[in-house]
């Protein structure tokens, strides 16, 4: 087995165990209040609005939308945010060392 198949296959276990314990949906839970809570959320819906008013409603399809805007939300995550939730998957992940 190569090496990106093994990595592939670890990251599914512990997606799984994610899943089975209903830690992801815990981790969904908060990552979406801390972008609630740092503003993250508005400052995609005006880049939203911005993309559509300069595009014009009638020529913006959802697909282009999400190609346009994914790039940027991204990147305005807040590292702390980022560094919050590598935390927590890492306390999950040593809580259940058996993976």
């Amino acid at each position: 087995i190569s090496i990106m198949n093994k990595d592939a296959q670890m990251r599914a276990t512990i997606n799984q165990k994610l899943i089975e314990t209903g830690e992801r949906e815990r981790l969904k839970e908060l990552l979406r209040a801390k972008l609630i809570e740092c503003g993250w959320k508005d400052q995609l819906k005006a880049h939203c609005k911005d993309v559509i008013k300069e595009k014009g409603l009638e020529h913006v399809t959802v697909d282009d939308l999400v190609a346009e805007i994914t790039p940027k939300g991204r990147a305005l995550v807040p590292d702390s945010v980022k560094k919050e939730l590598l935390q927590r998957i890492r306390t999950f992940l040593a809580q259940h060392a058996s993976l």
